[in-house]
């Protein structure tokens, strides 16, 4: 197991209601000792992590989080705001009540938004698989690929689910060629980190990798 591979794959996230900035401080730390490809932060600490880390990190940011039912209009103007405090990375909510109610055009529409809010920015759609049908997350694997999404993401942790193998490799065999995979949320150890990479995603977030390879070094 190629444990730096699978480190540099890592959003090291830290999304808790009360985190503070020591904690906030603690993970960027973490991220830039062990190589993570992020860590992703709270809108509220990105200007200050990105003033601590300057280039050591890449600073991600979740938009529309966790519910995903702002309006369009809070979204772009969150991401705009994210990308002035220097995100380099937004993760967005979509709506999934417009995706369950049939309404795929709201749904391209704001990721196209966003997309064009955060400008050249990494942009990964979080779709909150444990919500959705399979038939469902099949047509946002489209929906992400045509509106210019780098990644598809499965969660955000906070509806009652997170990522599973079975959903990461339908997306995988539906992802346009292009199209990105972030697994996030539940993801319990290295071993599970790295069947998630062999399946086909390509990020993490999580919140344990970082601790499990602390404490294989021990």
């Amino acid at each position: 197991m190629d444990i730096d591979r699978i480190l540099r794959h890592c959003d090291h996230t830290l999304l808790a209601q009360d985190a503070t900035w020591d904690r906030i401080r603690r993970i960027c730390d973490e991220g830039i000792e062990f190589g993570c490809a992020s860590v992703c932060i709270p809108p509220a600490f990105v200007r200050r992590a990105k003033e601590y880390t300057w280039d050591a990190l890449k600073i991600c940011t979740v938009i529309g989080f966790s519910n995903g039912y702002n309006s369009t209009a809070v979204k772009v103007f969150e991401t705009e705001d994210a990308v002035d405090a220097g995100a380099d990375e937004i993760d967005m909510v979509i709506n999934v009540g417009a995706l369950k109610a049939g309404d795929t055009e709201y749904v391209e529409n704001e990721i196209r938004a966003v997309r064009q809010a955060c400008e050249v920015k990494i942009l990964k759609v979080i779709i909150e698989t444990c919500l959705l049908t399979d038939e469902e997350k099949v047509i946002m694997c489209g929906i992400c690929a045509r509106a210019g999404a780098d990644y598809i993401k499965t969660s955000t942790g906070f509806a009652g689910g997170g990522a599973t193998h079975e959903d990461v490799r339908l997306m995988k065999a539906n992802c346009p060629e292009g199209l990105k995979i972030k697994a996030a949320g539940g993801i319990r150890d290295l071993e599970d980190a790295a069947l998630y990479l062999e399946e086909g995603a390509d990020r993490l977030g999580t919140s344990r990798i970082v601790k499990a390879a602390k404490e294989l070094m021990r």
